[in-house]
């Protein structure tokens, strides 16, 4: 491709996605300089996580020739809203969560959503980057404590016995604590960036760990191609220089507002 036609994006997106990116960085027609903050911004009040994404916007240097800021993030807890374009537009996906990405449209995962609730996605970016055990939003991004943890929920059940004794020990872990009780299948969505073999097994382990039944399915590059290739169309929300990113109670998800 001459280099008329090649153009110059900057992606800003969660660990997550970091094989995904890189792959499509490194093989996509165009010049895409990666760069990703730490999983677990989500876990974070709104405003922490706003506050997080929005320096990393704001760092990019308006004269490096940018034509836009891809975004690997979705709506995520409405942590985005808010989020300001500076002297470069910025494009996102219209997505509740990254889980949309690896199915490849809010239709996919809807549909999958609704027919199989009570459903732990798992790709390599939350194998090898998630600390899926009791206690895994101790530590979120950026040494804030994340909304789990201002709950008290963070803390082993060996920790509560020693803190609150073992009968209010039983009582929290019963009616609070034990978020593993909402979920009753393990979903991994197989992206073939490398060999995903350990990471299957890693992910059947612990849907075995958590008496859950596991399944396979072969993820959708569709949106996250779009996103590379500068195919912005009514799956993308572009925010131009000025505006910034609002919430929207329908079927968008997401949108821009100047």
């Amino acid at each position: 491709m001459s280099d008329a036609v090649k153009r110059k994006f900057k992606f800003i997106g969660c660990e997550i996605l970091y094989r995904e990116a890189c792959y499509l960085a490194a093989c996509g027609p165009h010049r895409v300089d990666v760069q990703f903050l730490q999983k677990g911004l989500h876990d974070l009040e709104r405003g922490d996580m706003l506050e997080a994404v929005q320096s990393a916007v704001d760092a990019v240097e308006t004269d490096a020739g940018y034509e836009a800021i891809l975004l690997g993030y979705a709506r995520c807890n409405d942590g985005l809203a808010g989020l300001r374009a500076r002297g470069i537009p910025l494009v996102i996906p219209r997505a509740h969560d990254c889980i949309t990405l690896f199915f490849g449209s809010r239709g996919a995962y809807q549909n999958y959503f609704d027919e199989h609730p009570g459903t732990y996605y798992m790709t390599t970016g939350w194998v090898e980057r998630n600390n899926f055990q009791e206690g895994q939003y101790a530590n979120p991004a950026y040494g804030k404590q994340g909304v789990m943890g201002k709950l008290g929920l963070t803390e082993s059940y060996e920790q509560m016995v020693a803190k609150y004794g073992q009968e209010n020990a039983d009582f929290i872990r019963q009616s609070l604590g034990d978020w593993t009780r909402n979920y009753s299948q393990m979903l991994y969505l197989c992206m073939d960036t490398c060999r995903e073999e350990p990471f299957i097994q890693a992910a059947q382990n612990q849907a075995k760990e958590h008496h859950w039944e596991f399944q396979l399915r072969q993820g959708d590059w569709t949106l996250l191609k779009k996103l590379f290739l500068g195919q912005w169309d009514e799956d993308f929300v572009i925010v131009p220089p000025g505006g910034k990113l609002v919430a929207r109670n329908d079927e968008g998800v997401l949108d821009a507002e100047s």
